[in-house]
C-alpha cells in the first residue's frame, strides 16, 4: 500500500490557542470546522476578492 496522495492537502500549520478558547469554539463551530472558520477570518483580513468577514453565532446567555 502507498501512503495517501498529501498533494490535495493543505501543509499542517500549528498555533497555540488556550484551552479556554479553543474549546469554546470547537463547541459553537464543530471540532472539524475550526479550520475552516479561520481560513476564512485570514482571508477576509487580507483582504481577498470576495472574501467575507464569518458570522458569528448568536449570543448564548452568559457571552459578555
Amino acid at each position: 500500500m502507498t501512503p495517501a496522495d498529501r498533494s490535495t492537502h493543505t501543509p499542517h500549520r500549528p498555533i497555540r490557542i488556550e484551552e479556554e478558547l479553543w474549546k469554546p469554539f470547537g463547541e459553537l463551530v464543530g471540532d472539524r470546522n475550526r479550520s475552516t472558520l479561520i481560513r476564512q477570518f485570514i482571508a477576509w483580513y487580507l483582504r481577498r476578492p470576495g472574501a467575507r468577514l464569518p458570522e458569528r453565532p448568536p449570543a448564548r446567555r452568559g457571552d459578555a
